[in-house]
């Protein structure tokens, strides 16, 4: 009987020990794993979570105020359409314009 309890005492701790390796085998792949998808995302140039969140952020806020501005501008146009359109004015005449600085000048 004592043969048997030694030998399932054995079985036992080999059992263990299998299961204690397999476990830090384990946790070392799964390490490696990780360092290697780091070191691959690195050379991917991936951003982060936060950096995209807070680009998205100010790519949301550009589109809204862009959008305000396009109202803005259709407001405007509109306004300008509806004005009545004056004819060019005729270019005066140049003597007109200097007669208008010469009593000025007798003046002083």
């Amino acid at each position: 009987m004592q043969t048997r309890n030694r030998l399932l005492d054995d079985v036992a701790r080999l059992a263990n020990g299998a299961a204690g390796v397999a476990s830090g085998l384990r946790e070392e792949i799964e390490a490696l794993v990780q360092q290697r998808l780091s070191r691959v995302m690195a050379d991917m140039d991936l951003v982060r979570r936060e950096e995209f969140e807070a680009v998205e952020a100010v790519a949301i806020k550009a589109r809204e105020e862009q959008e305000v501005l396009e109202k803005r501008v259709a407001v405007l146009e509109k306004k300008l359409a509806a004005r009545p359109r004056k004819a060019a004015p005729k270019s005066a005449p140049k003597s007109s314009a200097k007669s208008a600085d010469k009593p000025d000048a007798a003046e002083g």
